[in-house]
């Protein structure tokens, strides 16, 4: 039987705080948390700030796009280009790296990630 996480939505910022078809970084605890409006899919996805390839607070600061068949959102590291799916925190290349991703939720102009 599997654990339920519950999930405690935390008010990360506010719509207008995150450019449109690009990113913004929040603090929460010891987190950076990068939150992103994919307004081009009408979507919005968190994932951890840090990349794991180099190690460097950056993740908010790339590109989104879709990629392969299916259009999967992804966003690709400003400064290694290693591309992460936004779904599932998976690198897209060969690599075997991973970033965290979180649930996002927007309500009356107010962007909330969950946290669990």
């Amino acid at each position: 039987m599997e654990a339920t996480v519950a999930i405690n939505w935390v008010l990360a910022c506010y719509v207008d705080d995150v450019p449109e078809n690009g990113g913004s970084c929040i603090k929460h605890g010891d987190e950076q948390i990068a939150i992103f409006n994919f307004t081009r899919r009408g979507e919005w996805y968190a994932t951890q700030n840090l990349c794991p390839h180099k190690q460097q607070m950056a993740i908010s600061r790339g590109m989104i796009g879709s990629s392969g068949e299916n259009c999967e959102p992804k966003v690709a590291c400003p400064f290694h280009k290693k591309a992460f799916s936004l779904l599932t925190g998976e690198c897209l290349g060969e690599e075997e790296l991973v970033i965290k991703t979180y649930p996002v939720m927007v309500s009356e102009g107010k962007v909330f990630v969950g946290i669990g």
